[in-house]
Formats: structure tokens, sequence, C-alpha cells
């Protein structure tokens, strides 16, 4: 697999919005077009809409997003995974293990130390995969959704080579 990330252009939106999550799941996320019409209307850098990409195929969407007020009072900054949408065709693959992987690098690189991300309850609800990949809830709601936080430790500096 080579899987990398991409911008969201004129030259891809229409693979990005035709990304379809299976029915079963469609209540627990919102469309790509969604997404995208939200991230125009949050100030720049607030929202990072990104296609997920193997082997030049659009195999998922990914939404962050960065220092938003969670409480709209100014009183807590947050940054987390907004939007996971992985094609029905693709799930299972490791793609939104990647997605996660790739905003945790992104929030870490802006200098955060925590990954937010909400959920719907429910044995329906993706928790149980946020809960595989170390988040924990914190007790929390937000619009009636679980919140999970995961604490990003500094990755581990790669291993010396063996001499000789």
């Amino acid at each position: 697999m080579t899987i990398r990330l991409e911008e969201v252009t004129p030259a891809n939106f229409d693979i990005a919005v035709g990304i379809r999550v299976r029915a079963d799941q469609e209540q627990n996320v919102a469309p790509v077009v969604k997404s995208l019409a939200e991230a125009y209307v949050y100030p720049a850098g607030v929202a990072w809409p990104r296609l997920i990409v193997d082997n030049g195929r659009a195999v998922g969407f990914l939404m962050a997003f960065f220092g938003i007020d969670w409480h709209g009072d100014g009183s807590v900054r947050r940054s987390g995974l907004w939007r996971l949408n992985i094609a029905a065709g693709e799930q299972g693959r490791g793609y939104g293990a990647f997605a996660v992987d790739a905003v945790a690098g992104e929030i870490r690189r802006r200098g955060g130390e925590e990954l937010y991300v909400t959920w719907h309850p429910g044995p329906a609800g993706p928790g149980a995969f946020y809960l595989r990949l170390g988040f924990h809830e914190n007790g929390e709601t937000s619009g009636g959704q679980t919140v999970g936080v995961l604490p990003l430790h500094p990755p581990r500096p790669a291993a010396a080579p063996a001499p000789g």
C-alpha cells in the first residue's frame, strides 16, 4: 500500500463527494459534501479536509480541525478529527487507522498534545474503532456524541542502525 493524503481540489472534487460509507453507517457521519461546505465557511486554518488515496485510488476522506473554541467561550481550544469517511468497499484495510495517525502527526507538528474525536454511541457507532486505537472517553458529550481523547506523546525516535 502507498497511502497518502491529498488536498481536495477542483480536479478531484467529484471523486471526493462520491465517497460513500456503508448504508448502516450513514447516520453516524455526514457526507463528504457537507464536510467540504463546513470547511468553506470556517476561517482559514480551522478545517483541514483531505482525501485518503491508495495507489492513485481515493479510498476515503478525513477532515481535521485545529484550535477550535470547544465551549464557545474562548476557554478551551482543541484539535482533532472532525470527520472520517472510509468508502464502503475499502473498510477494514487500515485506512481509518492511517487517517487517525495522519491527523495525530499534523496536530503534533502544530504543537498539540491531544487529539479529540466525537462519535455516536451505540453498537452501530464507531466507538469500538476509536477505543482500539487508544482513545479514551473523557466523560464529556458534544451534541449527543461521546467525546474521546488520544494523548499525543512525542513519537519515538528511530533506533540507530546496528554497527557493522
